[in-house]
């Protein structure tokens, strides 16, 4: 299934949404004024958008997600090496590292990933 596209602000409503999920939506608003100070307006507002995109559903007043987090992130990180780096992983690893140490903890999680894909 292909992820539709999250905005900022849209991503910052899906993660209070992913926190509290199942949610109403007078809650979610609650939640959305405290944390984003939005509008009722405008919390609704996201919620038709989000829902109409596929990314959440909305039934009887109660809001849940379609697309998990992992999913958004998986498909924003994959967006960001094929932009900025044509696609190239090993590229996008070696210019993250020139900006930050990596840990031995850090090192050994990155080697069990390859590894697990080795497979």
């Amino acid at each position: 299934m292909d992820v539709p596209k999250i905005f900022d602000s849209e991503y910052r409503f899906c993660e209070i949404l992913w926190e509290n999920e199942p949610v109403s939506s007078s809650e979610l608003v609650k939640l959305c004024r405290e944390k984003l100070e939005w509008k009722k307006s405008t919390t609704y507002t996201v919620i038709r958008r989000l829902s109409e995109r596929g990314v959440l559903k909305s039934e009887n007043a109660i809001v849940t997600s379609l697309i998990s987090k992992e999913e958004v992130l998986s498909e924003e990180s994959a967006a960001i090496v094929e932009k900025t780096f044509s696609g190239s992983l090993p590229g996008f690893i070696a210019a993250f590292i020139r900006k930050k140490d990596l840990t031995q903890q850090e090192i050994e999680e990155i080697q069990q990933i390859i590894d697990s894909h080795k497979e």
